[in-house]
């Protein structure tokens, strides 16, 4: 899913609300902050989307609401314990990327013993994805994660307090999801929409 980061005065990014990526209209507010009495001079912003009609609100180039940083709306398809973590991080991810990178890690091995795991050794749980046939590609993207995870508890080379390194993670956390649960999932469905026989010679077909 394309992501687009939202930026102050821009006229579109994914919302923070809906996860749309939509217009966005500007509006300064004429309150009285003394030498900000311009309202061109105004530090409080307010962009309402025009999908969803909710607002967020601005103090000068820093979003303030919703308190997401710039991280995408997570997978809806993520469990709820994840979702949590995920959202947790997206509150902190403008003020302390390095926290934030932390809590995505944890959020990695809540969704591999999710998936299967043990819950005990990230990396092994990641190999388990990886022996349950997570595509190539996808294998790095929650190697990437725990590495910049580790990284951020412990001194390393990775710069950790850089927002979009850390941006980045939460887009590899709907890509794991993406691959590991949705598609599985809206693929399941489709087939489950066959003719009872077909489904059936395709099973005997595959051993099932």
């Amino acid at each position: 899913m394309t992501f687009i980061a939202p930026e102050v005065y821009e006229r579109k990014f994914t919302c923070p609300h809906c996860g749309a990526i939509a217009l966005q209209r500007w509006h300064h507010r004429n309150w009285d902050f003394s030498e900000y009495s311009n309202a061109s001079q105004n530090p409080i912003r307010i962009a309402r989307c025009d999908h969803c009609g909710n607002s967020s609100l601005w103090l000068e180039d820093k979003m303030l609401y919703p308190d997401v940083g710039q991280a995408p709306q997570p997978n809806s398809d993520l469990p709820d314990s994840v979702k949590a973590i995920y959202l947790e991080a997206a509150s902190i991810s403008a003020k302390s990327p390095r926290g934030a990178a932390a809590l995505l890690r944890l959020a990695v091995q809540l969704l591999c013993k999710e998936l299967g795991g043990k819950g005990d050794d990230i990396n092994a749980d990641i190999g388990l994805l990886v022996k349950n046939g997570l595509p190539e590609r996808v294998q790095q993207a929650p190697d990437i994660v725990r590495v910049t995870g580790n990284h951020a508890v412990h001194p390393g080379q990775i710069d950790v307090d850089n927002p979009e390194i850390v941006g980045q993670l939460f887009e590899l956390i709907n890509v794991i999801a993406e691959y590991t649960i949705s598609m599985p999932r809206r693929i399941g469905a489709k087939f489950s929409g066959l003719p009872s026989s077909a489904q059936e010679q395709i099973n005997k077909r595959d051993g099932k």
